[in-house]
């Protein structure tokens, strides 16, 4: 980072928009979105000059670069980035309704048009006044939604103090993936599956190259084709950010890609076998990453060699009845989560599972995620997930019903594998195969989703 900034007393603490932005480097990469720090300050500049009045933005641009240049115009205009837990007209319709003033940034062609819409352009010649921009620590520039998984979506406010506070660790995870691939100290490049506007996304394709000198792919690469030519634009070493759904489809493409310093994966559970078949085709080693909107990311493991989580240097987890609290630098007070845990020596913790993933009918207790597992496992099921519908059953409980992608297998299949490895109390009514699951941009299943494919099926 550029020199360190000493707030004079009773003056409010400060950082800069990005580190080492007189520098010139390089901050987007690969193809058309090429731009270094200086012009990029400059784009945010004009483009924070020409924003509506206001307090709230959606910030809706498709491409990466695009994305960025919002988010600083945004910042420096003093206005809070929202991030809805989906792009879904009605969703977005919802965050605008709830917050008073705000409005839509766009980067292309929306159809259908969103509300209050206003076309981001950038300068692709503009030329800055070499001063590099500070925001206060104290102020809120993202409000980020819970994804819906449980319920109804949430909001939490991250401000740059603590976007900061967060990404130190992120940043020194990156420079452990650099030293094991024989790069130490380098300036890696990031190339996503993700989009920026989920957490995740933000915290490795906008804060990383913002606040951790990293170069970052302008684009969101989708097919494993797209994912190779990709890499191969930008140069080594290279990151790859990704969800174990993306995963998955690289495993079986039978692709060869070029070479990476590591892997990164979040949004869902990442199954041992794929983490090792990942590490086998990238010949790299992967890092699955912990977090929430709640608290962003708090801990790691590598998860083809343990089952251990290490939390990220300075961050407490303390077991609680009902879930984890969670203690961080850059947290205002302590978040509970709903994640059951055992604590391990040395910074470290087992996963229990989750407290709404638990299940006690007839007094017998299982899991969500087990049965989800147990599921998966069973030979020609693709992809699957276990849920509670919270219809009332005979029994007092939420129904757990499935929804399964096993093409070649009829329900009844699927049924009779798995009354061999579970309770009968707990078999799946309905299960239901689809060709496909509601999962989002990020891999996760909201549950109104879900809910609307079982009732699609009935």
């Amino acid at each position: 980072m550029s020199a360190v900034f000493t707030p004079q007393p009773g003056a409010p603490a400060l950082r800069p928009l990005l580190s080492n932005a007189l520098s010139g480097r390089p901050l987007l990469v690969g193809g058309a979105g090429a731009c270094d720090t200086r012009r990029f300050v400059a784009q945010a500049r004009s483009a924070a000059a020409v924003l509506p009045e206001s307090g709230w933005v959606v910030n809706l641009c498709e491409d990466r670069h695009h994305f960025l240049v919002g988010l600083c115009a945004a910042m420096l205009r003093g206005q809070t980035t929202l991030l809805p837990p989906s792009r879904a007209p009605a969703v977005i319709a919802e965050v605008l309704a709830r917050h008073p003033g705000s409005y839509c940034l766009v980067d292309a062609e929306h159809c259908p048009a969103p509300p209050r819409a206003h076309r981001l352009r950038i300068d692709p010649d503009a030329v800055g006044d070499g001063l590099v921009p500070e925001i206060p620590d104290s102020q809120c520039v993202v409000l980020g939604f819970t994804s819906g998984s449980t319920g109804q979506p949430r909001g939490h406010a991250k401000t740059w103090g603590a976007f900061a506070g967060s990404n130190a660790g992120n940043r020194a995870l990156v420079e452990a993936l650099l030293a094991e691939a024989g790069h130490a100290g380098g300036r890696p490049s990031i190339v996503a599956t993700v989009p920026s506007q989920h957490m995740y996304g933000m915290e490795t394709t906008v804060l990383l190259p913002l606040l951790g000198d990293c170069h970052v792919h302008a684009g969101r690469p989708f097919f494993p084709v797209d994912v190779q030519a990709a890499l191969a634009s930008v140069p080594a070493p290279r990151i790859l950010v990704t969800t174990p759904v993306h995963l998955r489809a690289l495993v079986a493409s039978g692709l060869v890609f070029p070479p990476v310093a590591g892997l990164v994966s979040a949004t869902a559970p990442l199954p041992e076998d794929l983490a090792r078949a990942a590490e086998a085709v990238f010949q790299a080693p992967l890092q699955e990453l912990f977090g929430s909107t709640e608290t962003c990311v708090i801990a790691h493991r590598r998860t083809a060699r343990e089952a251990a989580w290490t939390l990220q240097p300075g961050v407490e987890l303390t077991p609680q009845p009902d879930g984890s609290l969670v203690r961080a630098p850059w947290l205002p007070e302590p978040v509970l989560l709903q994640d059951l845990v055992e604590r391990l020596d040395g910074g470290r913790f087992v996963l229990r599972g989750r407290q709404a993933d638990q299940l006690e009918i007839a007094g017998k207790r299982a899991s969500l995620a087990d049965l989800t597992r147990r599921v998966l496992a069973i030979d020609g099921v693709h992809d699957a997930v276990v849920f509670q519908t919270g219809e009332a059953g005979a029994a007092g409980v939420g129904r757990v019903a499935a929804l399964v992608v096993a093409p070649g297998l009829d329900e009844a299949a699927v049924l009779e594998a798995l009354r061999a490895c579970i309770d009968p109390v707990f078999l799946p009514r309905p299960l239901r195969l689809v060709a496909r699951l509601p999962r989002n941009e990020t891999g996760k299943l909201p549950r109104a989703a879900l809910l609307r494919a079982l009732d699609a099926d009935d």
